[in-house]
């Protein structure tokens, strides 16, 4: 596909539509298959992916993949990248090598994958990448985060993002503030801030084109633990002002990140930010893994004779996704699906 950077970007944030996050680790991926008694091969892993990737087009833009992934063939001997590019779905790629220990800093990571990006991110070009992904983890917590580990974190997004660009791929940007911890969710407002102002900072010292990227924020939201958890309009209200305040308007699109909350919270939040008034200078999407993945591994169960309820249940939940990027969402499309 020989769209340049800027049309990519718009495509993935398409009206109605959403970005899949099929990108979990070999390691990630066979604990999700243990907890279902799913035997975790290389083959049962690719069953599984080839079956999210067929039938839900309508409503998925992207799919980012996995090292493992973007190399393998479907059953009928396609490779996965072309499987998707057939359906008028753009392969990504995820290129960071995970969040490992901060030095000097107990408690935080840094992601690490510098090292040869440039290299892969051709190979992967090669077998058919548009768009790839970069994940921070930061977390909050006494003190935390640190100084140290934002700025290692924003800077390792803005090398990434510059090298993506070079190598003509749209890059997905993704600092992710944890939803781990007890803290409210004016906490999480306060930090999430602190962690985009860093990050578009950094990319505009490594001179980043924000018109060829996409931010994979996480929502603000209070923490998991906290005694008093935020009302969805809550959620929405603090969301946009954080995004309004750190996000400029020359990024073509927000793609949230689900981030341990539920499939059905995940859609009702983004429905509700999308539904308040006021501007909103970029496409407000999802690029959700477990949120999307989630009713469709279980209704799968690693049986072939179960792919098709696997399929209708990934169906439904971007059916619903998308709705919701439109601030179009309701209960009756949950009730309406489950029957039908």
């Amino acid at each position: 596909m020989n769209h340049d950077l800027g049309s990519i970007a718009t495509a993935l944030v398409a009206k109605g539509k959403g970005i899949l996050a099929a990108d979990e680790t070999v390691p990630t991926l066979t604990k999700r298959f243990d907890a279902l008694g799913i035997q975790s091969t290389e083959q049962s892993r690719r069953t599984y992916r080839e079956m999210l990737f067929v039938g839900a087009a309508e409503f998925i833009s992207g799919v980012i993949m996995y090292d493992e992934t973007i190399r393998q063939k479907s059953s009928g001997g396609v490779p996965l990248a072309q499987l998707l590019s057939d359906q008028e779905i753009l392969p990504g790629i995820k290129v960071d090598t995970g969040a490992k220990p901060l030095a000097g800093s107990s408690d935080e990571k840094i992601t690490e994958g510098l090292d040869g990006l440039r290299d892969r991110l051709s190979e992967y070009r090669g077998m058919g990448a548009c768009f790839a992904k970069w994940r921070a983890v930061i977390r909050i917590a006494d003190g935390l985060p640190s100084t140290a580990c934002v700025s290692a974190n924003a800077h390792a997004l803005g090398r990434y993002a510059a090298l993506c660009q070079e190598q003509h791929l749209v890059p997905i940007v993704e600092p992710e503030v944890l939803m781990d911890g007890s803290h409210t969710i004016e906490r999480c407002e306060e930090v999430t801030g602190v962690v985009l102002h860093a990050v578009f900072q950094a990319l505009f010292e490594q001179r980043v084109v924000l018109e060829h990227m996409l931010l994979k924020p996480n929502m603000v939201i209070a923490g998991e633990a906290c005694s008093r958890p935020a009302k969805v309009q809550e959620v929405a209200v603090a969301t946009l002002r954080c995004l309004r305040r750190h996000v400029p308007a020359a990024v073509p699109g927000i793609v949230f990140l689900s981030g341990g909350q539920d499939d059905r919270t995940a859609t009702t939040h983004l429905n509700a930010i999308n539904r308040l008034p006021g501007p909103k200078p970029w496409k407000i999407s999802f690029s959700y893994g477990r949120a999307l993945q989630d009713p469709a591994l279980t209704a799968w169960h690693g049986r072939d004779e179960n792919l098709k309820l696997g399929q209708q249940a990934l169906y439904h939940r971007a059916r619903c996704n998308g709705a919701a990027s439109l601030g179009t969402y309701t209960d009756q499309m949950e009730a309406v699906s489950a029957g039908g």
